[in-house]
């Protein structure tokens, strides 16, 4: 199926691309507000509910324990894609595009999260053709991990990536197709209009952020399925990139994201209740999602069902486990981030031994080198 042939779902943006940074009106946000109270209260009513029985029986079995997890990391996803939609509609985001390679962006971020859809029982099938685009590198990131939330939210089955060029005018376009009723579940008429099921926040935050972006944005919802389609104005093709007639900031207005890191997962291996405190008062502005764990066991176990963008670790743990534990991460995100809290340090320094790099921090400067140790480290791998 050519891509170019499919029609634009009401209340999708389609034509020419909004750079949506002015706000929405009253009414819209309002509605939003009351969805994320609703999208929350349900996985947290649930929680209580297993809360509550737990407290009563004092017993848990282990299919309770990870539900219940599964519960709050709901919650938080939600919590956090509210978060980042308030911050693309204050209007203080400034852009600042560069050449990424769209294919490879994709692929690693489908590899970063191979773990998850294993542990959801999705298959995942690729066809992707090589795409250049200019773009921002933490706002792609930002909405690359939107659309895999969104549809690791709602797919049944499968979950179907393209990626082609257009040839005219030449724009790269990325699809994403899944199911979301199963064919034995379909009613027997279907409706025209797009399901409102899937208008969750993560597609709430992804809207908004192609628009944010300049992208074209389709979705067709037919049949139970649907495709949602992303089309890169600023794509490269021979080497230069084609405009389309987008609008740019005027000289002197870009500048840095106010927070650049948002929506990335790093995860804390700290033993030490001052180290976790002390991180935990550094990122808690940073727009990022983090977890704690005390060892390397407990790590190897939370990462079970899924690996963070990053890794700080305290240096008294990376012994053999953690350095086996390492190996077995980077065999499969080779991207992933590790950033070492040394016991002596007053800048951040960096080493590449075997292959494997690491930013390394004092445990005294936390608070000032710990932001700019991860962004570098994530920039690195965007």
């Amino acid at each position: 199926m050519d891509l170019s042939d499919l029609p634009s779902a009401p209340g999708v943006a389609s034509g020419k691309p909004r750079l949506a940074t002015e706000p929405g009106n009253g009414d819209s946000f309002r509605e939003l507000v009351g969805q994320v109270g609703g999208e929350i209260a349900a996985p947290m009513t649930s929680a209580l509910e297993r809360v509550n029985a737990f407290a009563t029986t004092g017993r848990i079995d282990r299919a309770g324990l990870r539900a219940l997890r599964d519960e709050i990391e709901v919650t938080r996803r939600i919590g956090m894609g509210a978060q980042q939609i308030s911050r693309f509609a204050s209007g203080r985001v400034r852009q600042n595009p560069e050449r990424l390679d769209l294919t490879q962006t994709l692929r690693d971020a489908l590899a970063q999260r191979s773990r998850e859809t294993a542990s959801r029982g999705i298959d995942l099938r690729q066809d992707l053709k090589a795409a250049e685009v200019y773009i921002d590198a933490s706002m792609w990131s930002a909405l690359l991990q939107a659309v895999l939330d969104w549809s690791f939210e709602h797919a049944r089955s499968h979950i179907e990536f393209r990626i082609d060029i257009k040839n005219w005018p030449v724009h790269a376009r990325l699809a994403c197709c899944f199911a979301f009723i199963p064919a034995d579940e379909l009613p027997s008429l279907q409706p025209l209009q797009p399901d409102q099921r899937l208008d969750t926040v993560p597609w709430q935050l992804l809207s908004r952020l192609a628009q944010t972006l300049g992208l074209l944005v389709q979705r067709e919802d037919k049949g139970g399925a649907t495709q949602l389609t992303l089309e890169f104005p600023r794509t490269v093709d021979g080497g230069v990139a084609t405009l389309s007639g987008l609008q740019f900031d005027e000289p002197g207005t870009a500048g840095p994201n106010s927070q650049p890191m948002v929506g990335r997962h790093v995860l804390v291996i700290a033993s030490r209740r001052e180290t976790r405190n002390g991180v935990r008062d550094t990122l808690r502005s940073l727009g990022l999602m983090v977890d704690y764990v005390g060892s390397i066991d407990e790590a190897r176990q939370f990462c079970e069902g899924g690996l963070p963008h990053a890794v700080i670790f305290e240096s008294a743990l990376a012994g053999d486990n953690f350095r086996k534990l390492r190996a077995e991460w980077c065999r499969e995100v080779p991207t992933l981030a590790f950033i070492e809290i040394a016991e002596q340090g007053r800048e951040l320094e960096v080493s590449d031994l075997g292959g494997q790099r690491t930013s390394r921090i004092g445990r005294d400067v936390v608070a000032t080198a710990l932001p700019s140790a991860l962004m570098f480290e994530l920039s690195k791998g965007s």
